[in-house]
């Protein structure tokens, strides 16, 4: 178990659990650092005045904010005052209903798990998790962690609490202003896709999904760490050529999945 964030206690009702917050997700990304290509040395970054060209420390650096055309300065001290009250409780305020969240809400995914032994912690983590499990509820609350108040929705998967960062409503962009086009698709050209759609259902299984962007990056770096030579692939001009008829590429799809 990767070690925990922030470690506080759930409250539900009168039934106080504690527990430790901990991702849920590991980085799998190949990362790679920035080198000087003619001598391969490690690439610095520093903070540079930009009008006496030298290099500021960390304690002398301030803050600005561009508002209805002024620069406003802040130091850390005055920016500190609107930091949120840090507690060690994550409050429930209310529960609704999983299919009633836009998934575009959803932000990153946390473990919540018993913080302690104890008898009394683990019956209450349990109780919690079972009643979640057992309802399509989803529990909505907050909590503060570093310098910053989250909106979380909490739920039970296989017998554990989940956290999940939310989003909140100004910070989602409404469709409005998307160009989509102007009319409606043509009755025959729906049912044909309808039927596309329902040839490539299946249920859901995450583990047939891989990162192949991953694994072709990680061939590439086993290849020239052995010398070979990479070659860029031509891309396919079918791939992003507009379709001429559409009705027509429905039909074709539809045969190669029938």
């Amino acid at each position: 178990m990767p070690r925990p964030l922030w470690t506080g206690s759930l409250n539900f009702g009168l039934v106080n659990v504690p527990v430790r917050l901990t991702s849920a997700v590991r980085d799998l990304d190949l990362h790679f650092r920035q080198l000087h290509a003619k001598d391969h040395a490690p690439l610095e970054t520093h903070r540079v005045c930009s009008k006496e060209d030298e290099e500021v420390d960390y304690e002398d650096i301030g803050n600005a904010y561009d508002l209805d055309g002024d620069q406003v300065i802040l130091t850390d001290e005055e920016l500190s005052a609107a930091d949120p009250k840090k507690t060690k409780t994550i409050e429930i305020e209310t529960f609704v209903k999983l299919e009633e969240i836009d998934p575009i809400y959803f932000d990153h995914p946390y473990y919540l798990v018993p913080a302690g032994e104890t008898d009394g912690t683990i019956r209450a983590y349990r109780l919690l998790a079972e009643v979640m499990g057992s309802t399509d509820r989803v529990a909505l609350g907050r909590f503060v962690m570093r310098t910053k108040e989250y909106l979380v929705a909490i739920r039970a998967r296989e017998k554990a609490l989940t956290l999940s960062t939310m989003r909140f409503h100004d910070e989602v962009r409404a469709t409005k202003g998307i160009d989509s086009g102007k009319g409606r698709a043509k009755p025959a050209q729906v049912k044909e896709a309808v039927k596309l759609v329902e040839a490539l259902s299946t249920d859901w299984d995450p583990e047939h999904y891989e990162d192949e962007y991953r694994k072709r990056l990680q061939a590439i770096v086993r290849k020239k760490q052995k010398g070979g030579e990479i070659k860029v692939p031509e891309p396919d001009p079918q791939r992003s050529a507009p379709v001429p008829d559409l009705m027509a590429a429905l039909e074709e799809s539809l045969a190669l999945h029938a």
